[in-house]
């Protein structure tokens, strides 16, 4: 069975038990990354418009809420699609922008398993919740809150038979 990214699968549904947590890594917010993004797809002027933003309340422009879902969004499959046996997700249930995103910002992400059930639309899968947050980081390191919250479910394979759980989970 193959993970998100095509690789070989080596987690499943059995593998994602409520309470798991996994470290998505630190994501640095690239400036002009940041801008291009906005200037496509989201072009409001705190976003795109230097001078404007920099005499706003934000002091410098700040980046589309959607540019920073989509850096988690990466960071969700480099470290946990790219080695699951999963299938397309039903849906959001929560996503919140809880403060503003700089150039420059550091921010670590985590993933936690809420729950999970056997899909009732896909035979073979089982359903299964999860949450997630970005977290700014200090210059030391420390957290300093959470930018971003999401809440969204994913289809998991069941584990075929005769395959099993690997020893390094989670990544």
């Amino acid at each position: 069975m193959l993970s998100g990214t095509g690789a070989e699968a080596e987690l499943f549904y059995e593998d994602l038990e409520p309470g798991l947590v996994f470290d998505l890594g630190v994501t640095v917010i690239d400036g002009a990354e940041m801008l291009a993004f906005a200037r496509r797809f989201d072009p409001q002027w705190y976003h795109v418009d230097e001078a404007l933003a920099a005499e706003s309340a934000y002091g410098a422009p700040i980046a589309s809420g959607f540019f920073t879902v989509s850096l988690f969004m990466r960071a969700y499959v480099d470290h946990v699609l790219s080695r699951a046996a999963a299938a397309a997700s039903p849906g959001l249930e929560e996503l919140r922008w809880t403060a503003p995103v700089y150039a420059g910002d550091r921010l670590a992400s985590r993933l936690t398993v809420v729950d999970r059930a056997p899909s009732r639309a896909q035979a073979g899968f089982g359903t299964v919740t999860l949450a997630g947050t970005m977290t700014r980081l200090g210059a030391e390191g420390e957290p300093e809150g959470d930018v971003l919250r999401i809440r969204f479910r994913g289809w998991f394979a069941l584990r075929p038979p005769g395959a099993t759980a690997p020893a390094d989970y989670p990544s």
